[in-house]
């Protein structure tokens, strides 16, 4: 099984990992924070906001790939606080009106400052 790499200037970059994996006819997209990949700063102070960077990271990254967010499969959604699930839903709604991914949440086990949520998503290649 092959297994290849995805990187693009267009979503946040970290040393230690890829933003994402095409293997098995899948795309495993690594969790993602809400940062702006221009400024390297997390965007929003509210996590609607920031679940909306999030996904338009994780679309950045998909398309790199040769694919998109109508054909993510499956998500992980990580939030700071419980009470973050609800706005969270709110904003996860606007991008998957119909037909959404599977998905589970975490909370997070880790404190970012300022950082309210991160999202992994696996999508067909």
């Amino acid at each position: 099984m092959s297994r290849t790499a995805i990187t693009t200037s267009a979503a946040p970059q970290f040393p230690s990992y890829s933003q994402a994996v095409r293997a098995a006819g899948l795309i495993f997209v690594s969790g993602t924070a809400p940062i702006d990949p221009a400024t390297g700063k997390i965007v929003g102070e509210s996590v609607q906001a920031q679940v909306a960077q999030c996904l338009h990271n994780i679309s950045a990254i998909l398309e790199a790939a040769g694919s998109n967010l109508q054909k993510a499969v499956s998500a992980t959604l990580i939030v700071a606080e419980e009470d973050d699930f609800a706005p969270a839903n709110e904003e996860w709604l606007r991008w998957f009106p119909s037909d959404p991914p599977a998905r589970q949440g975490a909370k997070m086990p880790v404190r970012i400052p300022g950082m309210k949520v991160s999202i992994a998503l696996i999508a067909e290649a």
